[in-house]
C-alpha cells in the first residue's frame, strides 16, 4: 500500500511546549471507513484521481460494518421485470415524506441503478432469479418493491467488497486516525475547506503527540450519522459523531430535528425489525424481583389488534406518531416498551411462546393480512421461534453467532436512536454550500426529509459518494493550499487538556453517558418542549466551560473528551433545531412527538397527537452563530420542487463534454 506523501514538518506551539507536526498533501482527503467513504475513494480511483488519502478511526469500526436488521434492505429504482418503474417516481416518494429537495430526490433516484450495479460487480450478493431478475419487496414508507437485500448482513457484504477494492486501487489508508478540526480559508466572503488535523492517539507519546495535518483541496466527510449524542442508542459502539468538528469549521446543517428511532435489542445493539416482528412474538415486562408479566394485551384487548400492530411493526418499524391511533396502531408498541422501561421495568420480546390467547395461526386470531404473508412465507409454525427460523434462518443464525440462543432466552429491547435522516447540508453534487471543497456523504449528509424508505439511506452511501467524487475530478483538481500552524485553534486547545494529574479515560466516558442521558429525556422520540430548553442551556454551560472543566491524563483519554466536544456541539445543534421548530408552531411528525404529556398518559390516550402538515415545504437549516461562545440559529429555507429538464440526447451530450454539467 502506497504512504501519504509527506511535505514538510509543522512548528505548533501549544502552550508551555512547541511540538513538530508532520504536513501531508493530496487532492482529496476521504474521512471514513464506511460504505459511502469506502466507495468515494474507488470512485476518485478509478476517475484517474491518484492523489487521495483515506483517514479512518478505524477499518472495522464503522456504522456499515457493524449494524443491520432481519434482512437489511438496499432500496433502488425496481429491477423487477413485472413491475415498471423509474426514476420520477423513485424521487416523487422521496419528495413526499416531506421536507426533501426534489432535485436531490431525483439525483439519488437517479444514481440509484448505476450504484447497484457496481456493488453487483464488485461481488455484493444481491440475490437474483435463474433468468438474471433482481426482484424486490414492501419496504417502510414504500409501497412498491424497491426493496432488495443479501441478508441482516447487506452494508457489511458493501464495506468489505468496497475495502477490497480500495486496497486494490492502493488508496493511501490512515487507519486509527480521528480528525479533530477542519481547515479551511475565507476570501471575499467565501469560505473554503483546506485540509484537517488527524490524531492517533497510540502515537500520543511521540514528539508529534500523535498529531498529522493534512493539506487537501477537498475533505469528504463519510464519518456517518450523530451517533454518540443518544445514550439509548443501536448505532454500534465503536461508530461516534464527527458532524460537530464540521458545524464548528462552517458547515450548515439541515433537518436536524428528523432522527429516527425504533426497536432495537440492548446487549447486542441490531434493530429488530422486519421478521423478528412478523412471527409475532410475546413482549414480556419484568420487574426488578423477577416477576413477569405479557405487555401488550394491556394495550391491545383484542388479540386480533395485538397481532396485527406486532406483525405490521415489522415493515412500519421507525416509530411514527401517524401510526398511534391510525390503522393498525403499531407504534404503540414503541410507546408501551419505553414506558415500562421508564418505570424501571426491563422489556423483552420472547421467541420461544406465543402471546397470550394465541393458541393457533387463523384469520381470525392474527388477521387476514398477518396469516396470508405467514402462510406465503411458509412459517405458520406453532411458536415464534419456530416461525421465525421457517421465515428467516439467518436472522436466527445472526444473534446466535453473538452469544444469543432466542430457542433459549429472551432479548432485551428499548426504543433506542437508529438513523438522522437530517445532517450537513449539501447541493445536487454533495458539496456543501457554505463551506466549499467539503462534501458531506452518507448519514452525515442531510440529504433526507421527515421520513425516507426503507433502505434508502444504503442507496445514498453509493449516490452521494459516487456524485461527490465526479465533481472533484471534473472540476477540482490541482494542488492544496499551504496551511499554517496559527489555522490550528482548535488543536491547540485540545492538546491544552493534556495534564499529567488529569482525569482518566472513566470519567469521560462517564460524562458522554450522562449528555446521552439529558438527549434521551429531552430530544429522542418524545419532545417535552420545556425539557428541550433546559438541556440546551445545560450543555451551552457544558460547551463554554469544557476547556476548564475537563483535563485528560493520557492521549487516549484525550481523544473521548475529542468526541464528547463534538458529541456536545452536535446536541446543541440538534436541539436548537428542535426549539426553532417548536417555536416555529411545528408539531410532531416523522419519528417523534411534540408533547407534554408522560409516556404512560400517551399510551391511554393518544388523541392529543397530532401530526404537523405546514413544515413539509420548509427545511431548517442550522448554522453556527458568530459571537462569544457556541451557539446556532435556524432558518427556514423553502425545498425546491423535483426538476423538469430538457433532456434532448445532442444538448445533454454537449453540456456534459463541455463540462458543463459540472457548473
Amino acid at each position: 500500500m502506497r504512504t501519504p506523501v509527506f511535505s514538510r514538518m509543522l512548528s505548533l506551539p501549544t502552550g508551555e511546549e512547541t511540538i513538530s507536526v508532520p504536513v501531508y498533501t493530496c487532492n482529496t482527503l476521504v474521512v471514513g471507513s464506511g460504505a459511502a467513504a469506502l466507495n468515494c475513494a474507488h470512485t476518485l480511483a478509478s476517475l484517474g484521481v491518484s492523489d487521495v488519502i483515506l483517514a479512518t478511526e478505524g477499518m472495522k469500526m464503522g456504522t456499515s460494518r457493524n449494524t443491520g436488521s432481519d434482512k437489511q434492505t438496499y432500496y433502488k429504482v425496481s429491477t423487477a421485470a413485472e413491475r415498471p418503474d423509474s426514476a420520477r417516481k423513485m424521487a416523487e416518494v422521496y419528495f413526499d415524506c416531506g421536507a426533501m429537495h426534489g432535485d436531490i430526490a431525483l439525483v439519488e433516484a437517479l444514481g440509484s441503478l448505476r450504484s447497484f450495479f457496481k456493488l453487483v460487480s464488485l461481488g455484493v450478493p444481491f440475490p437474483h432469479s435463474a433468468l438474471g431478475e433482481y426482484t424486490g419487496y414492501r419496504t417502510g414508507h414504500d409501497e412498491s418493491c424497491r426493496a432488495t437485500s443479501c441478508g441482516p448482513l447487506t452494508s457489511k457484504y458493501m464495506t468489505e467488497a468496497l475495502e477490497k477494492a480500495v486496497r486494490a486501487a492502493d488508496v493511501p489508508i490512515l487507519d486509527g486516525c480521528r480528525i479533530i478540526e477542519l481547515l479551511y480559508k475565507e476570501t471575499n466572503g467565501v469560505r473554503c475547506c483546506t485540509g484537517a488535523v488527524a490524531f492517533d492517539a497510540t502515537k500520543g507519546t511521540s514528539p508529534s503527540r500523535g498529531l498529522a495535518v493534512i493539506e487537501a483541496v477537498n475533505v469528504v466527510w463519510g464519518v456517518g450519522g450523530p451517533s454518540s449524542v443518544y445514550a439509548t442508542s443501536v448505532y454500534p459502539e465503536s461508530q461516534t459523531c464527527a458532524l460537530g468538528t464540521a458545524l464548528l469549521a462552517g458547515a450548515s446543517g439541515v433537518n436536524m430535528t428528523e432522527s429516527q428511532y425504533g426497536l432495537a435489542s440492548l446487549s447486542f445493539r441490531w434493530n429488530v425489525s422486519g421478521s423478528y416482528q412478523q412471527v409475532l412474538p410475546r413482549y414480556v415486562s419484568v420487574d426488578a424481583d423477577g416477576v413477569e408479566r405479557e405487555l401488550l394485551p394491556d394495550v391491545f384487548p383484542r388479540l386480533s389488534d395485538c397481532m396485527t400492530a406486532t406483525f405490521r411493526k415489522g415493515y412500519e418499524w421507525p416509530f411514527d406518531p401517524a401510526k398511534l391511533s391510525a390503522g393498525a396502531r403499531s407504534s404503540l408498541v414503541d410507546l408501551a416498551v419505553f414506558c415500562e422501561r421508564q418505570k424501571g421495568r426491563r422489556v423483552y420480546m420472547d421467541f420461544r411462546k406465543n402471546p397470550a390467547g394465541l393458541t393457533a395461526i387463523t384469520p381470525d386470531t392474527v388477521g387476514q393480512e398477518t396469516y396470508d404473508y405467514l402462510k406465503s412465507s411458509a412459517s405458520l409454525g406453532k411458536t415464534p421461534i419456530v416461525r421465525l427460523r421457517q421465515m428467516n434462518e439467518q436472522a436466527y443464525q445472526l444473534y446466535l453467532s453473538h452469544g444469543i440462543d432466542l430457542e433459549c432466552e429472551m432479548l432485551e429491547v428499548g426504543v433506542c436512536a437508529q438513523h438522522c435522516n437530517g445532517g450537513l447540508e449539501s447541493d445536487v453534487w454533495f458539496e456543501s454550500p457554505s463551506l466549499r471543497h467539503f462534501f458531506p456523504v452518507g448519514e452525515a449528509g442531510g440529504v433526507f426529509g421527515i421520513r425516507r424508505p426503507g433502505g434508502s439511506a444504503l442507496n445514498d452511501t453509493q449516490v452521494s459518494s459516487a456524485r461527490a467524487a465526479e465533481r472533484i475530478a471534473a472540476v477540482y483538481t490541482g494542488e492544496p493550499t499551504e496551511v499554517t500552524a496559527d489555522q490550528l485553534t482548535l488543536t491547540k486547545r485540545y492538546c491544552s487538556l493534556l495534564s499529567a494529574g488529569g482525569e482518566g479515560r472513566g470519567p469521560a466516558l462517564a460524562k458522554r453517558l450522562e449528555n446521552g442521558r439529558l438527549m434521551d429525556a429531552s430530544g429522542a422520540f418524545l419532545r417535552n418542549p420545556a425539557a428541550a430548553e433546559k438541556a440546551l442551556a445545560t450543555l451551552r454551560c457544558r460547551i463554554d466551560g469544557f476547556f476548564t472543566e475537563n483535563t485528560a491524563d493520557n492521549a487516549f483519554t484525550l481523544l473521548e473528551l475529542v468526541i464528547n466536544y463534538d458529541s456536545l456541539v452536535t446536541s446543541a445543534a440538534m436541539l436548537a433545531s428542535v426549539l426553532a421548530y417548536v417555536r416555529d408552531g411545528g408539531l410532531s411528525r416523522g419519528s417523534y412527538v411534540i408533547t407534554d404529556k408522560s409516556a404512560e398518559d400517551l399510551v391511554r390516550d393518544t388523541s392529543g397527537v397530532v401530526c404537523d402538515t405546514v413544515h413539509r415545504g420548509v427545511i431548517g437549516r442550522v448554522s453556527a452563530l458568530s459571537g462569544s461562545g457556541i451557539s446556532f440559529g435556524t432558518a427556514w429555507v423553502p425545498v425546491r420542487p423535483i426538476p423538469s429538464e430538457d433532456n434532448w440526447f445532442e444538448t445533454v451530450m454537449r453540456q456534459f463534454r463541455e463540462g458543463e454539467i459540472y457548473r
